[in-house]
């Protein structure tokens, strides 16, 4: 078996493979301290099923209205048994992260009432339904206000900040784990867990969502093991397992779960109606595989931020950091370096590996998007994957790979575009 040969066919100069191989290397113990916490997550995973007594029959389709779907239901409890909570609503009819917030939003909230974030704007998708920026039927034309303070510039809470801006119409608190496409760091559980406690400190019972998004099965413990009173996410991202072919979940209390599932389907229907129409098996197959996945795409960001660290990049976080999500930022202040990028990472896809993406003005997003995505579930970004908007300072935002193996043929591959296109030269790689 030679690697260099089938690396060598894949288009990759001998330079590129010995550069990133010695990378590699370097991050093995590193990787093996990842690897445990995908144990102890595909251990509680496993549990759970089993406590919720997961059976043959979960498996089975279910049309129409869904009625006694043994497998909906039961998968359910999987996730609440996961997350710690009370109840959870997992269903193939959300339809990305940004429904399954807007349902959690929106059920958790009436006229009068306002949304605060600490942790900075929401990610560009959600100022729409916030109504941060226009858009039919946000939350703003139904009445409920925005507020927010940004972090600290040394990437702290403005405690003063959060304390002035919570008030007696702040009904929601919504705090996003990841970064977005911001410049601020990705919270830890820890971290998060400090903000609940002073949020409860000002206003005790106030609701505090967190956007989960990216941060599934990254560490041992999850937002709702921290006081989150729910926590909402896709299933084309980590809990998926990129396996899921569609979905989004919110976990928490009893009332919030219900809320969000009147919003769902319809007043006085709640959880009780919603066919699986044969997706459960994918469902219980993807959360499954979620530890793993997410273990391969963690190593990859990592693999990713020392690889164009030691070019001179920018990244974020950088080669050394503990990771919470899987997204690895690298900045080029360039916006043919993102295009660049992306269109390496599209080359090592195993889906339409023969296209090349192109920036494009995209739904929800204020400014040009570029995307690369070969995916096997359209739009999975779980799935190898990278996109940035071109904008000011021009930074990509890499993540996915189902195995490890495939998110280091990525970043082998946009490095190899970077050379080809004379962004990055051959004598640079030592």
């Amino acid at each position: 078996m030679n690697l260099k040969n089938i690396y060598g066919e894949l288009g990759i100069c001998s330079k590129v493979i010995d550069y990133c191989e010695n990378i590699a290397e370097s991050l093995k113990d590193r990787f093996y301290e990842i690897d445990k916490v995908a144990e102890y997550n595909q251990l509680k995973v496993v549990k759970a099923m089993q406590d919720a007594h997961t059976s043959a029959e979960c498996m089975l389709e279910t049309t129409g209205y869904g009625y006694n779907d043994i497998g909906r239901d039961t998968l359910e409890e999987v996730y609440a048994k996961v997350f710690h909570t009370e109840d959870a609503l997992v269903r193939s009819q959300i339809i990305c992260g940004t429904h399954a917030l807007t349902v959690a939003l929106f059920g958790n909230t009436r006229p009068g009432d306002e949304i605060f974030s600490p942790v900075g704007m929401p990610y560009d998708t959600l100022q729409e339904v916030l109504g941060v920026r226009e858009a039919r039927g946000s939350l703003k034309e139904y009445g409920v206000s925005f507020n927010y303070v940004d972090l600290l510039p040394d990437g702290s809470f403005d405690l003063e900040g959060i304390k002035n801006g919570i008030n007696e119409k702040t009904k929601l608190v919504t705090i996003q784990r990841s970064r977005g496409y911001s410049d601020r760091h990705t919270l830890s559980v820890n971290e998060i867990a400090e903000l609940i406690k002073y949020i409860r400190s000002i206003k005790s019972d106030v609701t505090i969502m967190v956007d989960n998004c990216y941060g599934e099965f990254i560490e041992e413990l999850e937002p709702t093991d921290v006081g989150a009173d729910m926590i909402v996410g896709s299933l084309i991202k980590n809990a998926g397992g990129g396996i899921a072919p569609v979905g989004g979940y919110i976990a928490g209390t009893k009332e919030c779960v219900a809320n969000a599932a009147c919003r769902l389907a319809a007043p006085g229907l709640e959880k009780e109606l919603g066919p699986s129409l044969g997706n459960n098996r994918l469902l219980y197959q993807g959360f499954f595989m979620g530890p793993q996945v997410a273990a391969s795409a963690e190593k990859g960001a990592i693999f990713a931020a020392n690889v164009y660290e030691r070019l001179g990049f920018d990244v974020a976080p950088d080669s050394i950091e503990d990771r919470h999500d899987v997204i690895q930022a690298i900045t080029f202040h360039n916006p043919q370096g993102v295009i660049s990028f992306c269109r390496g990472i599209q080359r090592a896809a195993a889906v339409d590996a023969f296209a090349a993406p192109e920036p494009t003005k995209t739904p929800g997003y204020e400014s040009e998007i570029i995307m690369a995505a070969g995916c096997f579930i359209q739009g999975s970004s779980i799935e190898l994957s990278a996109d940035g908007p071109l904008r000011e300072p021009y930074t990509v935002f890499f993540q996915g790979g189902l195995t490890w193996y495939h998110s280091k043929l990525g970043v082998m591959m946009s490095l190899q575009q970077m050379i080809d296109d004379g962004f990055v030269k051959k004598e640079q790689l030592i």
